[in-house]
């Protein structure tokens, strides 16, 4: 594939949903934070860049703030990046250096198909992790940890139940978990909620949860699945979880029900140790993705946002 001059900037008014959607379809490196209805549920505004007649695609999610325009990554919406066919490091530099000038702050995450080191940004390498579930479930669980194995039969053993929340016990629980470290708003929670709705409709989202035998709820969790492809979302614990093995229980109840399949569970990852240490315990591998930080703001306003 090659880019020469041919990619375009539209706004999201400009941009043919169809062809759009065609091409995160046949995407080598495809996710579901890619798809227009994704975009349109969750970014506040989102344009694009182009590679000819849709070959490949870059989102621009943005926002404007003290008359900034900048780009930010969506709530729930965890990698972006270009998306298309044999993505070469090349065509992602290029794509990279074709964004406008008017977004004079970027903080975005691309994908793991998505080779930055030609792109002349700094960037730094963030960590997900994915489970093939292709195996029969017993197989899967010869790749867990020994402290996967042991938390699990404690929350058998506690008398756990894995059920299937309504949405609002789950979103509650994780509203109360992120108030101390982000900064979501009413508004990522009920545009998180339409997309629920819509993706529930298609049979493609659904919440899990881990019950205490007193009836309180101890973790929970929304699956979104797409194109094979399962993806962890919004889980959340209640501190009187620690020590009940909630969320392992959790985890393993979704693995036993999709053993065998051609599904992939994406945890959605995390750089903290002990979240990494976690997920690679259940037998998921490493995929690293490139996040760039940009600062092209004034220079007091770039003070200001070091």
């Amino acid at each position: 594939m090659q880019t020469n001059s041919s990619i375009q900037y539209l706004t999201q008014l400009q941009i043919d949903k169809e062809k759009w959607d065609a091409c995160m379809a046949r995407s080598a490196n495809g996710l579901i934070y890619g798809y227009s209805f994704y975009l349109d549920h969750m970014a506040r505004h989102w344009d694009a860049l182009v590679l000819n007649d849709y070959e490949a695609v870059m989102p621009l999610t943005w926002n404007k703030k003290y008359g900034v325009v900048y780009l930010y990554q969506p709530f729930c919406c965890a990698l972006l990046g270009v998306f298309g066919q044999n993505i070469t490091a090349d065509i992602t530099r290029d794509f990279l250096q074709h964004i406008p000038t008017k977004f004079r702050y970027w903080d975005i995450y691309l994908n793991h198909g998505n080779d930055a080191s030609q792109a002349g940004f700094s960037f730094s390498e963030r960590k997900n992790f994915i489970l093939p579930l292709h195996q029969p479930y017993a197989k899967l669980c010869d790749g867990f940890s020994d402290n996967i194995k042991r938390n699990t039969k404690k929350a058998a053993q506690l008398h756990c139940s894995i059920e299937k929340p309504p949405l609002q016990l789950v979103l509650k629980m994780a509203k109360q978990q992120m108030q101390d470290f982000a900064n979501t708003s009413r508004e990522d929670f009920e545009r998180f909620t339409a997309l629920y709705n819509y993706l529930q409709q298609q049979n493609a989202a659904i919440t899990y949860g881990t019950r205490a035998e007193n009836g309180e709820l101890l973790s929970s969790a929304v699956f979104f699945t797409w194109q094979q492809r399962a993806y962890y979302i919004l889980a959340a614990n209640n501190p009187n979880s620690r020590s009940t093995g909630a969320s392992h229980a959790l985890i393993n109840a979704f693995i036993r029900d999709h053993a065998d399949t051609d599904t992939l569970l994406d945890f959605e990852g995390s750089d903290l140790p002990n979240l990494a240490l976690f997920y690679r315990s259940f037998g998921a591998t490493q995929q690293n993705y490139p996040a760039i930080k940009y600062n092209r703001l004034p220079a007091l306003i770039k003070w200001l946002k070091k």
